[in-house]
């Protein structure tokens, strides 16, 4: 099964993407205190569930063994990003998370210069850069709402070796497609690299949370999860793998400045007032870079 999809296709599906995880924040934070290394694992097992009926159709489905390594590396970059912001939450600020967080994507660009899946030169770096600057500006502005400060601690350093480690999966995605290892299918790819994700942070789960608590879930825990499971991994994944096939791991990266805009928009229409001009320099600059990715589609096309 080929996953045929133009740059201006994977560039919308991307923006579905940002939605989708924008709005995953508010619903995370409508659910029960409940280990998180565990919930996350039980999400990757849901999304496993729905991408399987897609994903087993492809004659590519099964990996040979030689591939089984590549997916263990692309589950253990999962892990590693969900597995040290959950513990960074409890060490570091909101505000130094969302600054450190901008860094992925132009991580995610060197990393993919260094693995030979971006192309050298200034104008892509210049638009990370300003997309980076723009969503720190809406990181800032929340956290400045919020009464928030920057720090630099154990809990940030932890937080970056996460960042690097998220940058790191679409620029594997990206190598394994370019040099043929990885099949064609992105339900394939986010099956069986969510599958390893899962099972490796459900291993760290398993050791060190008390899974006890699981069964204080509620019902409407229950339905977030689903939810979860569905939107904010199967979904998201899959939006990104597919958009790794015709984008470069930088510019696919990069729509994770979308986020902290998607949040605003969700902000303003809860609380209108609470969106006032210090938002606006972070908005403008996010939107800017956006169109000029978007706008250099041929240039960054994988």
């Amino acid at each position: 099964m080929t996953d045929g999809i133009t740059p201006a296709a994977a560039h919308l599906g991307m923006l579905l993407w940002a939605v989708l995880v924008g709005l995953s924040f508010p619903a995370v934070g409508l659910m029960s205190e409940l280990p998180p290394l565990s919930l996350t694992a039980l999400r990757f097992a849901i999304a496993c569930s729905a991408l399987w009926w897609l994903a087993h159709r492809s004659p590519e489905f099964l990996p040979p063994w030689r591939l089984l390594p590549l997916y263990a590396l692309m589950g253990l970059c999962l892990a590693g990003f969900f597995g040290a912001m959950f513990w960074a939450a409890h060490h570091a600020t909101a505000l130094s998370m969302a600054t450190l967080y901008v860094s992925v994507p132009l991580l995610a660009f060197l990393l993919g210069l260094g693995l030979g899946v971006e192309r050298p030169g200034w104008q892509l770096p210049a638009i990370l850069a300003l997309g980076a600057v723009g969503a720190l500006g809406l990181a800032v502005a929340e956290a400045w709402q919020q009464g928030g400060r920057l720090r630099v601690g154990i809990g940030e350093a932890v937080f970056f070796l996460g960042c690097l480690s998220t940058a790191l999966y679409p620029v594997l995605s990206k190598w394994g497609l370019a040099t043929g290892r990885l099949p064609a299918s992105a339900a394939v790819r986010t099956f069986w690299s969510l599958g390893a994700g899962g099972v490796l942070i459900g291993l760290v789960g398993l050791a060190v949370e008390p899974l006890a608590m699981l069964a204080t879930m509620s019902g409407r825990d229950l339905a977030l999860l689903v939810y979860l499971g569905l939107f904010s991994s199967a979904l998201t994944f899959w939006l990104m793998q597919r958009a790794t096939a015709a984008l470069t791991p930088g510019v696919v990266t990069a729509y994770g400045y979308l986020v902290p805009f998607v949040s605003m928009l969700l902000l303003f229409v809860q609380s209108p007032a609470s969106v006032g001009w210090v938002w606006l320099p972070g908005s403008v600059a996010v939107m800017l870079a956006m169109a000029l990715l978007m706008r250099g589609s041929r240039t960054w096309s994988g």
